[in-house]
């Protein structure tokens, strides 16, 4: 963490730190099958993958397959969290 002192010390500003990380909790809303399986069809189209073989192999089980499934595509990029 970097922080900057402004004219005379009296002042201190923390630079802003950019994070890239992209969390989903899958105890929310945002860890619904449905939604999970959207947030695959939109990162494989941005990664150019194939998301309808991604999203068929994902409902190919049940809800532990379909998140070892993303997890195994997308764990790069995105952190699941329980």
């Amino acid at each position: 963490m970097q922080f900057i002192t402004i004219h005379g010390g009296n002042m201190v500003i923390r630079a802003k730190e950019i994070t890239r990380e992209i969390v989903i909790d899958l105890t929310g809303p945002e860890g619904n099958a449905y939604a999970l399986m959207g947030c695959a069809k939109r990162y494989a189209t941005q990664l150019g993958l194939d998301g309808d073989a991604i999203i068929k192999e994902m409902m190919s089980g049940d809800y532990e397959n379909l998140i070892e499934v993303f997890d195994k595509n997308f764990g790069d990029y995105v952190i699941l969290e329980r």
